[in-house]
């Protein structure tokens, strides 16, 4: 790691010693085999005389977001949730919105920067701002997890939810640490291909064994597609996602959302709304309960949470603005079925 930033640091938990001063890292699915004084991919988890030392006490990025933005949009509808982020990632995406802070120490463009913090400043931030969610996200949040369960382990003892907002390459070692202090996480099922998934830095059935375990440890889960043209847009590729999520559960949320250039993607052209609707349809057809399109303010009504039993429009949307709920607690107002969430 570089400079100041090493200052920033605290031996980790979600890893086992080996011989020899080795490490083997279980944040996430590359399961990291490290020699001393060497890094793992994400290059901010790193072996220093057979310990493991990971980020601490410092954030990249922080904001109070519509919990709508993340998007969880089974979650308190409306309200707040007090956002943040560190540096690096262990994928490499060529497309990605957060490359700014996630390629530290991979793109010499990114510089690092950051903001020393502690776990009360941030729970007091959100206080202040009357956030009703803390949640790590912006880059990868597996690759901090363990500065994730100090700050969530004091958010929960004031009154918060928790979340992550994440790539979904999740050990069960990494979901079961943090899962007493984390309620609600977000996947971003990127595609179904393998072999696009392995140029990102991942693998599909990593990432699907991720989902499967979410599910099973009972984290609130929803999960994104970002609808890429000549990517993963094709009708093949949406059937095969909504299959699996119906396959694990037809009320896990699924977004699919709109691409726009970035990064290192720039000639590929954003996602015309046709191709979202044509996978809302899918999502639909599959038997998926709850599917939202994404990044278009325009097409409002698939951006509306309807009861699967009666069609009622339980919660209206438009962006990331609620402006109608029509359910008792968490029941349809006009038919009574129980409407998957925390309300």
């Amino acid at each position: 790691m570089l400079g100041s930033i090493k200052e920033f640091v605290k031996e980790g938990v979600v890893y086992e010693k080996l011989e020899d001063n080795k490490v083997r890292c279980l944040a996430c699915n590359h399961k990291c085999l490290i020699f001393d004084s060497k890094s793992g991919i994400c290059r901010v988890r790193y072996n220093e005389g057979g310990k493991l030392f990971v980020p601490y006490n410092y954030v990249a990025t922080i904001a109070n977001d519509p919990i709508e933005k993340k998007p969880f949009f089974h979650v308190l509808p409306s309200s707040f949730a007090l956002s943040y982020g560190m540096l690096g990632c262990n994928y490499h995406c060529s497309y990605c919105q957060n490359w700014d802070i996630s390629q530290f120490l991979r793109d010499k463009q990114v510089q690092g920067q950051f903001i020393p913090i502690t776990k009360n400043d941030i729970v007091s931030l959100a206080k202040k701002y009357k956030s009703r969610v803390i949640v790590s996200t912006y880059n990868e949040p597996l690759i901090t997890v363990e500065w994730s369960y100090e700050v969530f382990e004091l958010a929960k003892r004031e009154g918060f939810l928790t979340g992550f907002v994440s790539n979904g390459y999740a050990t069960i070692h990494s979901l079961r640490y943090i899962r007493p202090v984390c309620d609600l996480y977000k996947v971003d099922l990127k595609t179904f291909n393998d072999k696009n998934y392995r140029k990102l830095g991942a693998t599909l059935k990593g990432v699907l064994d991720g989902i499967i375990n979410i599910k099973a440890l009972g984290f609130h889960l929803e999960v994104v597609t970002l609808v890429i043209p000549g990517y993963n847009d094709s009708n093949e590729e949406l059937t095969n996602i909504a299959k699996f999520l119906y396959s694990v559960d037809k009320d896990i949320p699924w977004h699919v959302t709109s691409f726009h250039p970035d990064y290192k993607m720039l000639d590929t052209p954003p996602t015309p709304p046709e191709t979202l609707i044509r996978a809302y349809n899918i999502g639909k057809e599959m038997g998926l309960n709850y599917v939202y399109i994404g990044n278009v303010p325009d097409l409002e009504e698939y951006q509306h949470t309807y009861c699967p039993n009666c069609g009622n429009p339980v919660i209206k949307r438009r962006g990331f603005k609620v402006f109608e709920i029509n359910m008792n607690e968490n029941k349809c107002n006009k038919c009574g079925y129980t409407i998957l969430g925390i309300f």
